[in-house]
């Protein structure tokens, strides 16, 4: 199915700080319905944390967008860019649960790489049991997963987290772009 109408147009819109209440919300809402699916029933504690999603608003070389649909917010994008070495990261990205199926994530995703046209390479990260997430960054996105986090390879700089499905074990993801000269 092709969205590339004026109609069904996705782009990318800065976030102002006054929206990052809701923006957290709406993000923590769509992280909850995968962990739903995985094990049966609401998380007890927001997932990403409110700390982790702050960490990511305020990290040095943060970039955060709401994405729209037609000029209307259909979810919102975390990147770090870092313009020297051009290695930026797809920190967090949700699409709200009511737009699901629809192909606005990989349309998003193609805004993405439309606004930094210099990365060499993305980096992204999903814990192992989100299989819609594998599905779209590998099958969609063109990412290939280069590195497998487990109790005897942890996540690097981040303790493990509490409560989640596949004992919190992570992929890491990159997707290069263009090769280093």
């Amino acid at each position: 199915m092709r969205h590339d109408s004026e109609h069904d147009r996705v782009t990318l819109e800065v976030a102002d700080k006054r929206d990052l209440p809701a923006f957290k919300q709406e993000l923590q809402e769509a992280f909850s319905v995968a962990l739903m699916d995985e094990i049966g029933s609401a998380p007890e504690q927001a997932i990403p944390s409110d700390d982790d999603i702050e960490e990511s608003f305020t990290a040095p070389g943060a970039a955060t967008y709401h994405v729209l649909l037609d000029g209307t917010r259909v979810g919102g994008v975390v990147l770090t860019i870092d313009p020297v070495s051009q290695h930026n990261s797809l920190d967090l990205f949700y699409i709200s649960i009511r737009q699901h199926g629809r192909g606005i994530g990989q349309r998003a995703w193609r805004a993405i790489e439309a606004r930094y046209p210099d990365t060499r390479v993305w980096q992204t990260f999903t814990p192992y049991f989100e299989k819609r997430n594998i599905h779209f960054y590998v099958n969609k996105c063109g990412f290939r997963i280069v590195e497998y986090y487990n109790a005897h390879n942890p996540l690097p700089h981040r303790p493990p987290l509490e409560g989640m499905p596949g004992d919190g074990d992570f992929f890491r993801f990159e997707k290069i772009m263009r090769q280093e000269r």
